[in-house]
């Protein structure tokens, strides 16, 4: 039997927010499960609970962030001061591990840590990086400098619905922008990610190549490395999850209740706020609907607002038990249920990619960077699901909602999302392309 010894050492270093740990740890899970020893390298910051993970070795390095800088408003301020601060500190840690590990395969870094850019070149060990977004999402992400140059990213809202000539199936009101108080950090984050991007040994992607073969050709041509479309990431392993915040596991028995397919489940990310016109107007469009619901509500994410005490007064007894309202929910297990029929989301790609895998048709509510890219393809090129693109109010919510549960059109966007789902099954098996992408990946960590 191996020991950690004459297994072959990867380190991870992942990124600290909920959206990117998950398939980060879920990538190492996989690659545990194929005989490599996993040395995970986290922040102090929304550091992972290492008790889920007793087969991985963890080592925390200090991240210098203030008080204040950890309760962050703009999340492109926090990933620049977390790639500065985390310099010096990953630097000493990696060089205690390789002196402990001199024949490690390699380091996996977040696409986030840009500063990582020279890693191979200052340790001399090969660094990939697991990107975090789709094919469609990363060949708009690569484009943008030649969309500045143009002066798209500045062009006034009345050139909102313009296509973009470098991107056939996007509007100009689609491309991943950054919310940020500062434009200019966007673009500071936008190189420093592609220099860091061009300067690796390789790009691991959860996707499906089969879903986005045009893409990947694109991708292809714009970073001459190797890339590995390996996804879906959760339907290799099980139980792979890090989350930051409690799972209320009591909306799984609550969905047990409910008729098959009925369910709307309605969740905005980890990161995304609202204001509290919005939340009520969601709120209001989930109730009138008249369809069952499960609404995550994270706490902190209504602008002036705890949690949902800002609901009108009787708003809860009047579902008569019709809604269920949470914190944070087991969404991988939410989606896979019966009950639920649709899916509220804000286009973020792991929940987009959970969805297929489940056959569930969404309305989207994107917020910013890859999910504008993600509601495009999801409503007008996939057409397996429905874009709010306006200003919410509750008619447009009650209508999208009765839309995808009890209509013809919603049945009709049901059955082109079942060969999508089925794509996602048949890339795992043995032959099909995310196969053949792992076992290639593998192949090529070994030959380091």
């Amino acid at each position: 039997m191996e020991t950690r010894e004459t297994k072959p050492v990867i380190f991870l270093f992942t990124f600290p927010l909920q959206g990117h740990l998950n398939p980060n740890f879920q990538l190492v899970n996989i690659l545990f499960n194929r005989g490599f020893s996993i040395t995970v390298i986290h922040t102090e910051f929304n550091s992972p609970n290492t008790s889920d993970f007793p087969h991985f070795t963890f080592v925390s390095i200090p991240d210098g962030l203030s008080e204040s800088e950890a309760n962050y408003t703009d999340v492109i301020e926090l990933l620049h001061d977390l790639n500065s601060k985390c310099v010096a500190p990953f630097d000493d840690c990696l060089k205690k591990l390789l002196s402990e590990e001199p024949t490690a395969a390699c380091v996996i870094v977040d696409a986030l840590w840009y500063f990582t850019y020279d890693l191979t070149e200052k340790f001399g060990i090969p660094r990939l990086i697991n990107r975090t977004v789709n094919l469609s999402a990363f060949v708009a992400f690569s484009k943008f400098h030649v969309l500045r140059e143009k002066g798209y990213l500045s062009l006034q809202e009345s050139h909102a619905d313009s296509p973009v000539p470098e991107l056939p199936y996007l509007r100009m009101k689609d491309l991943p922008w950054f919310q940020t108080e500062d434009p200019k950090s966007g673009d500071k984050l936008q190189r420093g990610v592609m220099k860091s991007l061009k300067s690796s040994s390789g790009i691991i992607f959860n996707a499906i190549e089969d879903l986005e073969a045009e893409q990947l050709t694109e991708s292809l041509k714009a970073f001459p490395v190797p890339m590995f479309c390996i996804g879906p990431f959760h339907r290799r392993v099980a139980a792979s999850s890090s989350n930051l915040l409690t799972q209320d596991m009591t909306c799984l028995s609550w969905l047990d209740k409910q008729e098959p397919r009925s369910v709307i489940y309605a969740s905005l990310g980890s990161i995304a706020s609202i204001d509290e016109s919005e939340f009520l107007e969601i709120a209001w469009g989930l109730r009138n609907s008249n369809q069952p619901f499960l609404w995550v509500v994270r706490p902190g994410s209504i602008h002036g607002a705890e949690w949902i005490e800002i609901l009108p007064k009787g708003f809860i007894e009047s579902l008569e038990g019709r809604g269920k309202i949470v914190k944070w929910a087991p969404q991988i297990e939410v989606l896979a249920h019966r009950a639920t029929g649709g899916f509220l989301t804000h286009c973020g790609w792991n929940s987009t990619i959970e969805s297929i895998c489940e056959a569930i048709p969404m309305i989207c509510r994107p917020s910013f960077g890859d999910q504008r890219v993600n509601a495009r393809y999801i409503s007008d090129v996939w057409k397996i699901g429905l874009h709010l693109e306006n200003k919410i109010e509750r008619l447009e919510i009650e209508n999208a909602v009765r839309t995808l549960l009890a209509s013809s059109q919603g049945e009709e966007i049901r059955k082109r999302i079942m060969p999508m789902k089925e794509t996602a099954e048949n890339c795992l098996k043995l032959g099909g392309s995310s196969y053949r992408n792992l076992e290639s990946l593998i192949a090529y960590i070994l030959s380091f």
